[in-house]
């Protein structure tokens, strides 16, 4: 079946990466068969997520897990277990935080926008977020004075490339300084699944992570953490986390994945990728005006992207045109441009195919010919 001929839509060449717009990632054939395998079955909801909570903890060394329409609503419902723990009448109460702790402390440069403010998924289950520090400066004695002043039910932190890079409390002492206080960690990891373990292992309470990014599966989020939290987490289903269920395909798809990345060989696969990225720059080696460079990861995930940096002077394009140009026509090819601004793109390999390497190559090359 041809579905972009059958709903008249147009074919993406996806450059930019794991991206909630694009539709997440192509799901690999074996997770594919696996979520719908399980269409074709009743489960006893309860039991499947307990099956991949411990699929979860063996996965990520944490000692528990479950799985969460996606990690937005990760973050929601593990900033709302933090308030009501196991406490039923509290479940059902939320989001009002009468008589509760509502504070959710986060650093000034993690309130990203994800194609939602992190600090709106955290008000949805009612607790107030309390920004910390400047854009580009929080100090540790800043966490801690929001921490003696109390009534903090959490610390939210950020690891996404998006954050402010500079001058910034990192994980570790987070948790070092929240747990002085007996004040969970929730960490937004929305990316960051080949990193489940270190993250984990930094004492964090809770890492959320997306079923559908690098971990190619159906649309999903995976909630690792302690025991008692997670079961917290889950115990929001019969509150305001019913809005937000992961379905039987969300849950089979999610522990699929994690089946298969326990399996993969992430060094294979970093050099598939590697090999990619020094493809697009040898293609567009030469052309007058367009600096290449590569960049690793931000984040420090195995793998890289191309940077295109035009001259407009002589290209006849900036960054922001190049990737105006790239977009418009079917298929359109969509490119990381977060730093448009900045003057330069970066070609995300991993959703490419050889073919479409070379086809973003010989588009970029007639373009900025033309230019």
């Amino acid at each position: 079946m041809n579905l972009f001929e059958k709903y008249k839509l147009r074919r993406v060449i996806n450059a930019c990466g794991k991206m909630t717009h694009l539709c997440g990632a192509i799901v690999l054939p074996q997770i594919a068969a696996e979520a719908s395998e399980s269409f074709r079955h009743f489960f006893v909801l309860d039991e499947l997520q307990a099956a991949a909570g411990r699929l979860i903890a063996n996965a990520t060394g944490a000692e528990s897990g479950c799985v969460t329409a996606c990690t937005s609503a990760g973050i929601t419902l593990s900033v709302a277990a933090t308030m009501s723990g196991d406490n039923v009448a509290q479940v059902l109460q939320l989001p009002d935080t009468t008589g509760m702790r509502n504070r959710v402390l986060i650093q000034k440069g993690h309130c990203v926008n994800y194609g939602q403010p992190v600090t709106q998924a955290i008000r949805l289950s009612g607790a107030v977020a309390q920004e910390v520090g400047t854009i580009h400066r929080c100090l540790p004695e800043e966490l801690r004075l929001q921490l003696e002043r109390g009534g903090v039910t959490a610390v939210v932190h950020v690891e996404s490339h998006h954050t402010a890079r500079f001058g910034w409390v990192r994980l570790p002492q987070v948790v070092q300084l929240a747990h002085e206080f007996n004040v969970p960690v929730i960490v937004d990891g929305a990316a960051q699944d080949l990193r489940l373990r270190e993250l984990i292992q930094t004492g964090a309470d809770l890492v959320i992570t997306s079923a559908h990014k690098y971990l190619c599966s159906t649309t999903g989020g995976i909630v690792a953490g302690r025991r008692s939290l997670i079961d917290a987490v889950y115990l929001q289903n019969r509150g305001i986390g019913r809005a937000m269920k992961a379905g039987k395909e969300a849950i089979v798809g999610a522990m699929a994945a994690l089946d298969y990345r326990q399996e993969q060989d992430v060094a294979a696969w970093t050099s598939a990728q590697d090999a990619k990225v020094e493809r697009i720059v040898e293609e567009l080696a030469g052309i007058p005006g367009l600096s290449l460079s590569i960049d690793p990861d931000p984040n420090g995930c195995p793998f890289s992207r191309a940077r295109l940096t035009p001259d407009p002077a002589i290209c006849g394009h900036n960054a922001a045109d190049l990737r105006d140009a790239l977009a418009d026509g079917d298929p359109t090819i969509v490119v990381r441009a977060h730093h448009a601004v900045e003057g330069y793109i970066n070609l995300d390999a991993i959703e490419m195919t050889g073919d479409e390497v070379e086809y973003v190559c010989a588009t970029i090359r007639r373009i900025l010919k033309n230019g």
